[in-house]
């Protein structure tokens, strides 16, 4: 990394982990010098954020749930109502709580508190 910035060094590493299903990804990790301090930051990453809904179960990725309250959407001027099925959900990485889907053909950020897994 051309930082000299530990923080940068390390989100630069992390960043790069992320992205490893590319050549030139892999291929700048590679080339990455970090001192082993600086390395092992970078490497204790938290454990990864698991979405769960209303009833505790896990949510994953393309999963289908059902709204299990009606739902005001903010700036598209309808509501979503109670049983809608939600399918090929996403999931968003940094925040258990959320989650994306169509409903109605808008995409929305749906509180995970709000739905149950079909």
């Amino acid at each position: 990394m051309w930082s000299e910035e530990p923080a940068v060094q390390v989100l630069a590493a992390r960043m790069l982990g992320r992205l490893s299903d590319h050549d030139w990804a892999r291929d700048l990790a590679d080339q990455l010098w970090l001192d082993d301090e600086t390395r092992a930051w970078a490497d204790n990453v938290q454990v990864s954020v698991e979405h769960r809904d209303s009833n505790g179960a896990v949510l994953a990725q393309g999963d289908t749930v059902v709204l299990n309250k009606d739902l005001p959407v903010k700036g598209a001027g309808f509501t979503a109502k109670r049983g809608t099925a939600v399918r090929n959900i996403s999931l968003v990485a940094d925040s258990p709580e959320h989650i994306e889907g169509r409903v109605e053909g808008r995409r929305i950020v749906i509180l995970t508190k709000f739905v149950k897994k079909r």
